[in-house]
Order: structure tokens, then C-alpha cells, then sequence
């Protein structure tokens, strides 16, 4: 049984998942779930680390240690999944997290801490990596914009209601927050491992896939302008959206704007509603005009957001350019993740490693991009940084423009 027609069995009636496979609601579930409890627990984890006298760079390692450790381990979890199978994985990914978050919550040294946040990472990374696999398997061409939308808004929500969260817990405990966040992740763990077993028919595991085999298949991909232009894509929107929003605004607005920290949280607020308030028309577009136009506009928009920010004086400015950031991150979080399915779809095998090297692209983008913007505003200023950022996704527009289409859309 094919993707499609097995995706066409069991689809969702109502709401905004209406016409869709069951598997992109349950996916979308689960990744609220999942980024629900990682911003429980992120709040807690430098004040935690301090705990053990450690320095502040030291305690910053430790959220470090889960990025990377995505990076390292985004190809062999691809590997895994071309093995073993999506469900499989992404149940055994969910499991290390959860288990490697509780016994964080334990650690009685900074050196525990930070092995078990690494393994965390490793687990993080087989989930993703699945989650997206078993994603795009399980729906059509005509709808996976659309359902990339409603699952990256899963993870939105999460990520804006689970700090709040961890925050009052973590007034009570530094622990507690470890604790509740692998308590959490047993749902999705279950999830994983019964409620999606009928869509492991649609992800048909290979066996005996050999590193080379691999390789082989990652290179042919690289031939392709279409996914050089993907992972470019993510590359860059880890490197300016995630990484220099993330390390370099707070600092922006305390060193510029002489403001106080909540214009950090209202300027993040006002992204994160923009970003949202995207996804759905971006995955409708995606679907019924190209992933090619919605990619090369989410970057272009994008990149003019990081502009006003490098040229544009004061707070308001300041707001009015995260919401236009914001509105082009909403594109970028669709249309690439529907052209990578739609050329999985193409090839028919090896899916695995090609979702692991573009989520890589995207970790390592978010991680690189706050050293290389610190580095910068340090020698330079803070405008020369959002400018080199909107420079990053130009470039990664301009690939996106040379790539074919790999969905025409129907209206």
C-alpha cells in the first residue's frame, strides 16, 4: 500500500485537519506535547547547572551539549529510520529523552547534568528526525504544505505555553521541572508506540542499509538543485531566525534600545503571533500555487525583517520588525518541509538520511549562527549582525529562486 492511498483511509473530519490523514493530527499532538515540555524544562536548566558552582558559560554548555548532540546524531538517527522504521525510532527517541530528563533531575554533579542533557539530544534528534519521516510518508503531495503548517504550529505552542509553565514550576523546584518534562513525554511515547501503528505499514523500514548506501543516497540528493535549495533554506532559517533571534535580540534590547526585559518578551510575542498567524495560509498556498514562490518569499520577507532591524531606530521599529520577520519565518517553517516530501516521494527510498541532513542544517545553523553574530556585534556593531543575517537568507532565496518546482498545485 502506497503512502497516499493508505494516508486516504483514516482522515480527520473537522477543524483545521479537516480532509487530512489522522497521522498529521497525532503528529501535530505530539510535537505540541513535545515542545511543551522542553520549554518546561529549558528555563530551569542554567539556574539548575549554577547550582553546582559552576560559571555561567559553563551552565550555557549544558543547553549547548542537547544542540549539538542533535547535530552529531541527526545522520545515524536517519539511518535508523531507513532500518528500522519511523514508529519504531521515533517511540525509542521519545523514551531516551524522557528517561534522560528524570534522571537529570537527579544528577548530583555539573558533569552528570551534562552528559544526561547530551543524551537527551541523541533522543531528540531520533525523534525529529521520525517524526518528520512518518509526516511526510503519511500525507499526499496536494496536502503536505498544509500539514506541515498545522504540525510546526504544534511545536509554536508548545514552545510559547511551556515556558510560562516551567517558569512557576521551577519556583518551586529547580528538580521538579525534569521531572514533569519526562512525565510529559510518556504520552507521546505511548502515542508513538500504538495509536500510529497502523501508519508503520506506510513507512516500509530497509534492510541491511549499508553506510554507503546511505552516502550514496545523500550524494544523488545533493546533485539535485531542489534539495540543495531546501537545506540552504534551513540552513539559513537556523542561522538568522532561530540562532540570532534567540542569542542576540535580548542583548539588542538591553545594549540599543536601553529598554527593560519585557520588551524582549512583548518583541517575541509579537514574532511568534506573526509566525503563527502564517502557517496556515503559507501551507494552503504551498499546496495550491508551489513550495518554490512560498520558499522564496518566506526568505525574502524574512531577510527585509533583519534589515529594518540593522537600519530602523527605536522600539517601535524594533516591534514592527520582528513582526515582519515573524510573518516570513511562518513560510519557511512550510514550504521547505513540503519540497524535501515531495522529493522523498520521487525517489521512493532512503528518506531517513535525507530529512536527518536537512534538520542538521537547520541545528547547525542555530547553532553557529549565535557564535558568528556575537563575534560580530563584539568587532562591529548589532546592525552589522541582523545585516549579515538578512544577507544569509537572501542567499538562500536566490537557491530557492534557481530550484525546479517539485508540486505545480491545483486550484
Amino acid at each position: 500500500m502506497t503512502a497516499t492511498s493508505a494516508a486516504a483511509v483514516s482522515r480527520t473530519r473537522r477543524g483545521p485537519f479537516a480532509g487530512l490523514p489522522r497521522e498529521a493530527a497525532i503528529l501535530s499532538a505530539v510535537s505540541f506535547t513535545v515542545a511543551l515540555g522542553y520549554g518546561i524544562v529549558a528555563p530551569a536548566i542554567p539556574a539548575f547547572a549554577r547550582q553546582f558552582g559552576v560559571s555561567i558559560a559553563a551552565s550555557a554548555s549544558v543547553i549547548s551539549a542537547f544542540a549539538l548532540m542533535r547535530v552529531a546524531f541527526a545522520l545515524p538517527a536517519g539511518r535508523l529510520v531507513d532500518r528500522f522504521g519511523s514508529r519504531r525510532v521515533m517511540a525509542i527517541g521519545i523514551t531516551v529523552v524522557a528517561a534522560s530528563s528524570v534522571l537529570a533531575g537527579f544528577s548530583q554533579s555539573f558533569a552528570e547534568l551534562l552528559v544526561l542533557r547530551g543524551v537527551g539530544g541523541l533522543g531528540s534528534a531520533m525523534f525529529s528526525v521520525s517524526a518528520q519521516a512518518l509526516l511526510l510518508a503519511s500525507v499526499p503531495g496536494s496536502q503536505r504544505g498544509r500539514a506541515s503548517g498545522l504540525y510546526t504550529g504544534g511545536f509554536l505552542l508548545g514552545g510559547i505555553t511551556g515556558p510560562a509553565l516551567g517558569g512557576v514550576v521551577a519556583a518551586w523546584s529547580l528538580r521538579a521541572p525534569f521531572f514533569l518534562y519526562g512525565a510529559l513525554l510518556v504520552v507521546p511515547a505511548v502515542i508513538a508506540a500504538v495509536a500510529l501503528r497502523p501508519a508503520a505499514r506506510q513507512v516500509t523500514p530497509r534492510t541491511a542499509i549499508s553506510p554507503r548506501e546511505s552516502l550514496a543516497a545523500l550524494a544523488g540528493a545533493l546533485r539535485s538543485r531542489a534539495y540543495r535549495a531546501v537545506a540552504a533554506v534551513n540552513l539559513a532559517d537556523g542561522f538568522a531566525v532561530l540562532g540570532i533571534r534567540g542569542a542576540i535580540i535580548p542583548l539588542f534590547v538591553r545594549d540599543s534600545l536601553h529598554r527593560p526585559a519585557t520588551w524582549t518578551g512583548i518583541g517575541f510575542l509579537v514574532f511568534a503571533a506573526l509566525n503563527g498567524a502564517a502557517l496556515l495560509p503559507a501551507g494552503r498556498i504551498a499546496d495550491t500555487v508551489g513550495r518554490r514562490p512560498v520558499m522564496v518569499a518566506g526568505c525574502a520577507i524574512s531577510a527585509a525583517g533583519l534589515l529594518l532591524l540593522a537600519v530602523l531606530p527605536g522600539p517601535w521599529a524594533y516591534l514592527g520588525a520582528l513582526a515582519v520577520a515573524g510573518a516570513g519565518s511562518g513560510l519557511l517553517d512550510v514550504a521547505p518541509a513540503a519540497m524535501l516530501g515531495d522529493l522523498l516521494s520521487e525517489q521512493g527510498r532512503q528518506g531517513g538520511i535525507l530529512i536527518a541532513f536537512f534538520q542538521m542544517a537547520g541545528d547547525a545553523g542555530a547553532v553557529t549562527g549565535p557564535v558568528v553574530a556575537g563575534l560580530l556585534v563584539d568587532s562591529a556593531s548589532y546592525s552589522a549582525a541582523f545585516a549579515l543575517a538578512s544577507g544569509v537568507l537572501a542567499v538562500a532565496a536566490l537557491l530557492a529562486l534557481m530550484a525546479k518546482e517539485s508540486h505545480h498545485g491545483k486550484t
